[in-house]
C-alpha cells in the first residue's frame, strides 16, 4: 500500500497529511530523481498553484525547444553526415511534441503563449521539411580500377 502525503509549510514547521490523489486538480508529473537521496523518494508530484504550474511548464517547454533547435541546427550545418531517417525522426518528434503542447498544456498556459509556441514549432517544422525535400544522397566515391592488359604480339 502506498501512502500519499501533502506537505504544507506553515511559518517554520512542516506538516504531513495523507490525502487522495483525486481530491486535487492540477498538473501531474514525475520528477527525474537524478540525485541519490536518503530521504523520501518522490515518484509523482501534483502542482496546484496556477502561477507555479505556468512557471514550471514554461521552463520545461523552453528547455525542450532549445534542444530541438540545437539538433536541427546541427543537422543543417553538417550536411555530409545527415541522413534522411534522422531528419524524419526529428520531424516526427517535433510534431509529437507540438501535439503535446497544444492539447496537454493548453489548460495551464495562456492562449497567447501557446500560439507563440506553435508558431516557433511550425517554423522548426518548416525548416525540417525543406531539408527533407532538398535532401541529396551523399556521393560515394567509386574506385576506378585500371585494367592492365598486356598486348599479345
Amino acid at each position: 500500500m502506498t501512502k500519499n502525503y501533502l506537505l504544507v509549510k506553515e511559518k517554520f514547521s512542516i506538516e504531513t497529511t495523507t490525502f487522495n490523489n483525486e481530491d486535487f486538480d492540477g498538473f501531474k508529473f514525475k520528477p527525474l530523481n537524478r540525485v541519490k537521496y536518503d530521504g523520501i523518494v518522490v515518484n509523482e508530484m501534483i502542482l496546484i498553484k496556477p502561477s507555479f504550474i505556468e512557471k514550471v511548464l514554461k521552463k520545461k517547454i523552453k528547455r525542450k525547444l532549445e534542444s530541438y533547435l540545437q539538433y536541427i541546427i546541427s543537422i543543417i550545418d553538417n550536411e555530409e553526415d545527415s541522413d534522411i531517417t534522422g531528419l524524419r525522426s526529428a520531424l516526427n518528434d517535433l510534431t509529437r511534441y507540438k501535439d503535446i503542447v497544444n492539447y496537454r498544456y493548453q489548460k495551464y498556459l495562456d492562449e497567447k503563449y501557446i500560439n507563440l509556441l506553435l508558431k516557433k514549432m511550425a517554423l522548426l517544422e518548416h525548416e525540417l521539411k525543406l531539408k527533407i525535400i532538398h535532401y541529396k544522397e551523399p556521393k560515394k566515391e567509386v574506385k576506378v580500377e585500371e585494367n592492365n592488359h598486356r598486348r599479345r604480339r
